[in-house]
């Protein structure tokens, strides 16, 4: 390949360097896996020897049945762990995006429910009161007090006027005063 500049050559190199040496650490980390897992399995599943007599296959059956309830006990706990970092890191995720500020509200739905149906939802089996809250409040008797009835009384606005207009109408409104 002819390059144009010497600075296109170079970064060329280096590049093809950078990839030779990540390929041969890409390599050597995978056979370091499969050594690792052939390690294991020699560890933790030891060859296989068929059993000749019902009781050395029973002992046999005992061991694996022990095995997986130890394998189902540390599954448990590392599901566990688990659960408990993914909450974590729901819980840090909330508050990052608190402190950022740009959180958006979801759209809500409106939900038409009754006042005993959202009981009964929050509560569960627990609600069994009705809720009438008519039911519970006392009648009462409006009073009508004789101002307002005088207020609603005034009649047409110009007989009024003409009333209280001369001498007559001043006369009155400085006694109603008084």
């Amino acid at each position: 390949l002819a390059y144009k500049c010497l600075t296109c050559a170079f970064i060329h190199f280096w590049q093809s360097l950078m990839l030779s040496i990540a390929k041969g650490i890409l390599e050597e980390e995978e056979r370091e896996r499969e050594e690792e897992r052939r390690r294991y399995m020699a560890e933790n599943c030891p060859p296989l020897s068929m059993p000749r007599t019902m009781q050395e296959l029973q002992e046999l059956c005992r061991e694996i049945h022990h095995k997986i309830d130890v394998i189902d006990e540390e599954r448990y706990d590392l599901e566990f762990k688990v659960r408990k970092c993914n909450k974590e890191i729901d819980d840090l995720k909330i508050k990052v995006q608190d402190l950022i500020g740009k959180f958006k509200k979801p759209v809500l739905r409106k939900v038409r429910m009754s006042a005993d149906a959202m009981l009964k939802a929050l509560l569960g089996s627990k609600h069994t009161v009705n809720l009438d809250l008519r039911a519970n409040l006392k009648q009462v008797k409006k009073e009508v007090k004789e101002e307002d009835k005088e207020l609603r009384d005034v009649g047409d606005w110009r007989k009024n006027i003409e009333d209280k207009s001369g001498m007559d109408g001043r006369k009155k409104m400085f006694e109603a005063e008084a």
